[in-house]
């Protein structure tokens, strides 16, 4: 920690009302890389979280009454000082979360493209003139921000997946409140001084970081002043924390679990699909919750297609992630390594060919090598179940329909990818696919400007994108009556 250049990044408690508030216990955050304790954080309690929450309730009426204008400004002014730490603000990325501080950097990039695509977007909160049924009415369309936000964020993505939710909630006119995973508290308790830098009012952008996961996740679910929850996370416990809404009917954003299909067919470009398994798949040791999951060949290019993946995969170095040229981390516990290698090692032993890794590096215990597996079926659990890890599973198909048909066969619809340079082909097999997000010759799919968003047990509601204010917004309805008197 000692080589940030702006030791003032490093925050150590939770963030309310623009102050930093200790605790009676605090939580050690280590590096997953090498196992160290790099910070020792004040351990917030659900009563803390209570009080973050009545801080943004009291600080809505006036960011709401904020012109557009102003609001854009502010969130444009965060985004400048997210760019201007990207160093800082990766390498604590990185420290806590494991990935490689290439990625890292890329990810405060992608994070700050949010707050300034909804910088920009607040000033477009548009109503509506709706033509009246009589000549002394008028109907109009108001849009107003629903009030107070929550939110729970994953490890994965500490940065960018809590600028991509607070930017729209901020744009719309709410506060918010956000419990950040105990693994990866610093870099939101980074963007809480950064927001403060900017200029953001007390009470607009509040920081929980705790360990008591369930508390916390229970004032946020249940507390009445909330009137959104949004959370990114596991299918499992998304279902849990949207019951605890029902009574309060909160409105709610759900993105959850994924088991992304990559197919390749047989008059694809198969260089371009390597590449473009290599990034979905590999980016962040695959555990991404859009990373690919399945790999689908078609069987007259399967072989040519594995032996050019091999190669690739050849290239990959596993290690710390701030050492130069390093591009797959650790994974982030001793339990995520365990599920990974269970699920590879019941793989091999229903049938599947192993052709590289299926073990951990002997350099560390958290990180698992690059793996290839081929002969795998529908049947087998790491077919259906999210991996999380880098491992690439190989199946087969015959034709276009069976390629779908495989597809299709989870519960699960976040985001899918396939490679063809039929025409027709591209049509019908993007339409037949029951996912949100379809990437088609493309491996990296996510961007500000794009509705990010799954449809069966992946969830829903939208961030980014046009879309991505709607969760933010109510819809008021104004008859104007009398008009003609």
């Amino acid at each position: 920690m000692s080589t940030l250049n702006d030791q003032g990044l490093l925050k150590n408690s939770s963030y309310w009302q623009s102050q930093w508030h200790a605790a009676a216990k605090d939580f050690t955050v280590s590096n997953p890389a090498t196992g160290k304790v790099i910070a020792r954080v004040a351990d917030a309690s659900a009563a803390d979280a209570e009080q973050a929450v009545a801080a943004a309730d009291t600080a809505f009426a006036g960011w709401a009454a904020k012109p557009a204008a102003e609001r854009s400004s502010l969130l444009m002014r965060w985004q400048q000082l997210m760019l201007q730490h990207q160093d800082d603000l990766a390498l604590l990325l990185t420290l806590e979360q494991g990935k490689p501080l290439a990625e890292a950097k890329g990810e405060i990039v992608y994070g700050a493209s949010y707050l300034q695509w909804f910088a920009e977007e607040a000033r477009r909160i548009y109503g509506d003139v709706i033509p009246g049924p009589a000549s002394d009415k008028r109907l109009l369309v108001l849009k107003q921000p629903v009030g107070v936000v929550a939110a729970i964020t994953p490890w994965n993505f500490p940065n960018a997946m809590i600028a991509r939710k607070a930017a729209a909630a901020l744009a719309a006119g709410c506060t918010f409140v956000v419990k950040p995973a105990q693994q990866t508290p610093l870099s939101a308790l980074a963007m809480a001084e950064l927001a403060d830098r900017a200029g953001i009012p007390a009470g607009v952008f509040n920081v929980v970081a705790g360990t008591d996961a369930a508390g916390i996740g229970q004032v946020l679910t249940t507390d009445a002043r909330i009137a959104k929850f949004s959370f990114t996370g596991s299918t499992r416990i998304g279902k849990l924390l949207a019951q605890q809404c029902a009574d309060s009917m909160k409105r709610l954003s759900m993105e959850l679990g994924g088991n992304a299909p990559f197919m390749v067919f047989a008059d694809a470009d198969l260089d371009a699909a390597v590449d473009g398994l290599m990034a979905s798949k590999f980016r962040n040791a695959g555990q991404t919750c859009v990373c690919t999951n399945r790999v689908l060949i078609e069987q007259t290019v399967l072989a040519a297609f594995t032996e050019k993946l091999q190669h690739a995969m050849a290239k990959l170095i596993v290690g710390d992630g701030t050492v130069a040229g390093v591009n797959i981390g650790p994974l982030i516990s001793d339990d995520a390594c365990n599920k990974v290698d269970e699920l590879v090692q019941r793989a091999v032993a229903q049938g599947a060919t192993l052709h590289c890794g299926g073990k951990r590096s002997a350099a560390a215990s958290l990180f698992y090598l690059p793996t290839l597996l081929s002969g795998v079926s529908n049947n087998m659990a790491i077919a259906r179940q999210e991996i999380f890890g880098p491992v690439v599973a190989v199946q087969s198909f015959s034709d276009e329909a069976e390629a779908i048909q495989l597809a299709n066969a989870t519960e699960f619809g976040l985001a899918a990818y396939f490679y063809s340079r039929d025409i027709g082909r591209i049509w019908r097999v993007a339409e037949g696919l029951q996912f949100g997000m379809v990437g088609v010759n493309e491996g990296i799919i996510s961007n500000a400007a794009a509705p990010f968003g799954g449809v069966k047990q992946s969830g829903y509601g939208r961030e980014g994108s046009k879309y991505g204010l709607d969760d933010y917004l109510d819809i008021k309805y104004l008859c104007l009556g009398g008009l003609d008197k």
